[in-house]
């Protein structure tokens, strides 16, 4: 989806993307063209999914028996991505007009059976919330308790709550019917009119048994009586509730709202700032900016330090080595560090698995191309989560996209190789990590579909995607590997000999699993503080727009990949082991590893019970750490063969 936007948004969004890349406060600015209304004008309050944090299931809106438009249902248009995300998005019978306030309307009322209320008690006891947006700005939150703590939230409002007794045991089911909806509204003059932009939307649900003055029962049809519980003269607070609707067993519920227009300041591009300081765990905006700011500051000085110390030994051994003898004692002394000693093994072809290293390697340049023209799209607010689904399909087109590099990357270094199957290798860098990725998603789509949820895409969007991938992916990949093999394979500074040197035993710290293990450490560091906003944003429906942050970090990342690699590198081959191929991939993507073990910690937060949670959070999370070894090793392996190119292109070999 292409951003409308007139030339002032579009600067601006420019200036507040390159703010965020030198540190200054502010963030870019989402969404498109504003829409300007007019006074009395209709706006239309549009329903998505329900979700649930602890479930990660997305239903239907009317999948529980809420009030209904009465012209019908009508669902919008819906995108790849939104499919993708489980977005379901819906009219309501929710009636709003520019600056008429409402207090205390009756929306309507519903019988429910034995079996609606369970399903209302099994989404309350599940934590499913109402997402709802208007001028595509979603509902914030003030919720009020029982016990009359009030709290924000950025992802909509709770179906109802629980109340529990001492024992902690369920005494009963309350359900949110009543609304204040509170809409912020920025008044501009344009010319001889006034037009009004909406710059917020809160919501405040109430559980209210409500009376009807009336003693006769109200059939849900025709007029709706007055309410006695209520008052049309003014909006509800929660000292006027006095008793709240349990959800019935069978029987008849009342739903109604009232609507609160507030003039306000707040600028229309500036409207998306709650939703960045309401999230609990974040406390404060300022948190995020310093902690990022930290992690970027050290990461930077220990790359710089690491690189400075490592020019410094390596130019200083490079100079002795070229330097002439003066006598047959120096002579030997050359010939006795490490590194010098492996020169002809150490461009030695992997011996295990050569192509499966081709095809990581060219798997992991591709999530890389993907992921930076992504983020660098994304810190730019070309693409944002305000336009829904468009970050979901920018990176499924990217991907399809890079994958000429996936297949240049991986013939080009299977020819330096020798190997002789190129299309055989070729076919497994365009299947290989797709496939998985497709697997996973199919088999947890089954698992969706079973459940009902609307996370479960449609068989034509299966298609889609299947299209996608070999009618893009597969000829770009095979494009890239015809570009590499036109190419000459890549020279190597020294001759490999026949025969391979024998490695001298290796100290415990210099083990394939301890230089892995502590070459994670690094990179993992350089992304904990960003990648508990980014998982906060997927699995808690948090609302995420500090992408001019996380494309540094992502930058950072690779730097520190890179940079460890290196020095790993230079370590293994001090200690003569010239095996350093799928070692520098390995001691980079190990960040990977971690990730995945901080998933595990992270996935408490959730408090799921459900077995379908299990598969679909480890799923998922399985295939994004799959994918962040390939794009790091990719990185370290890349780095690592840079070093040993340059080290042995510069000393003098006999």
């Amino acid at each position: 989806m292409g951003v409308r936007a007139n030339d002032a948004v579009g600067i601006l969004r420019w200036v507040a993307a390159l703010s965020l890349l030198v540190g200054v406060s502010g963030y870019i600015l989402p969404g498109v063209k504003p829409t300007d209304y007019d006074l009395g004008e209709d706006v239309e309050l549009k329903v998505n999914s329900l979700t649930s944090v602890h479930t990660q299931l997305p239903y239907d809106y009317y999948s529980l028996k809420f009030c209904k438009p009465l012209e019908g249902v009508e669902s919008y248009s819906e995108n790849l991505g939104e499919l993708l995300s489980g977005d379901r998005i819906e009219n309501s019978p929710y009636e709003l007009n520019i600056l008429e306030n409402v207090n205390c309307r009756v929306l309507c009322q519903v019988s429910l059976s034995a079996r609606e209320s369970t399903q209302f008690k099994s989404a309350i006891k599940r934590g499913y919330h109402h997402n709802w947006m208007i001028d595509n700005l979603p509902a914030s939150s003030i919720i009020t308790g029982p016990d009359e703590e009030v709290r924000m939230d950025s992802t909509g409002f709770p179906v109802g709550y629980e109340t529990k007794d001492a024992l902690g045991a369920t005494t009963g089911h309350y359900i949110y019917n009543h609304v204040n909806i509170f809409i912020d509204y920025h008044e501009l003059d344009e010319g001889a009119d006034l037009v009004y932009r909406i710059v917020g939307f809160t919501t405040e649900p109430f559980s209210i048994a409500h009376k009807t003055v009336s003693s006769d029962p109200w059939d849900g049809k025709g007029n709706p009586p007055a309410i006695a519980t209520c008052s049309a003269a003014s909006s509800i607070s929660y000292e006027d509730v006095k008793a709240a609707q349990p959800v019935p067993n069978a029987g008849p519920l009342m739903f109604s709202y009232s609507v609160s227009w507030r003039p306000s300041s707040v600028r229309w591009a500036s409207r998306w700032d709650v939703y960045l300081n309401v999230d609990e765990e974040i406390a404060q905006d300022r948190v995020h900016w310093l902690s990022i700011t930290n992690s970027i500051m050290v990461v930077l000085f220990l790359a710089s330090m690491v690189g400075m110390i490592l020019y410094r030994t390596l130019r200083g051994e490079i100079s002795h080595y070229n330097a002439l003898p003066t006598d047959e004692d120096m002579a030997d002394e050359r010939e006795e560090t490490g590194w010098k000693l492996v020169h002809a093994d150490v461009f030695r072809p992997p011996s295990d698995m050569p192509m499966a290293f081709c095809v990581c390697v060219g798997s992991g340049v591709q999530i890389f191309f993907c992921s930076f023209m992504g983020l660098f799209f994304a810190a730019f607010g070309y693409v944002s989560p305000v336009q829904r689904g468009s970050i979901m399909v920018t990176a499924l087109l990217l991907f399809v996209l890079m994958g000429f590099f996936s297949g240049y990357t991986s013939a080009y270094l299977y020819k330096t190789f020798k190997g002789k199957e190129w299309q055989r290798c070729t076919t497994m860098t365009a299947l290989a990590f797709p496939s998985l990725c497709f697997f996973v998603f199919a088999l947890l789509n089954i698992l969706l579909k079973g459940y009902g949820s609307t996370e479960a895409v449609p068989f034509l969007t299966l298609i889609s995607i299947i299209a996608l991938w070999f009618g893009i992916s597969v000829p770009m990949t095979f494009l890239g590997a015809f570009m590499a093999y036109k190419r000459e394979p890549l020279e190597f500074p020294v001759v490999t000999s026949n025969i391979p040197r024998q490695i001298p035993t290796q100290k415990w710290y210099m083990t394939p699993f301890v230089t892995c293990a502590l070459g994670g450490c690094l990179p993992f560091g350089a992304c904990f503080v960003e990648l508990y906003f980014v998982m906060s944003s997927i699995w808690m429906g948090q609302y995420y727009l500090f992408f001019g942050f996380l494309f540094v970090v992502f930058l950072i990342l690779a730097v520190t990949c890179a940079e460890v690699a290196i020095v790993m590198a230079y370590f293994q081959l001090c200690a003569e082991d010239y095996h350093w191929w799928w070692r520098s991939f390995c001691v980079a993507g190990s960040a990977a590893g971690y990730v995945m073990l901080y998933s595990f910690k992270y996935f408490f937060d959730l408090q799921s019970s459900m077995a379908v949670t299990y598969a679909l959070y480890f799923g998922y999370m399985g295939v994004i750490s799959v994918g962040l070894f390939l794009m790091t090793g990719a990185i370290g392996f890349l780095a690592a063969i840079g070093l040993n190119l340059a080290i042995y292109s510069a000393v003098k070999v006999d």
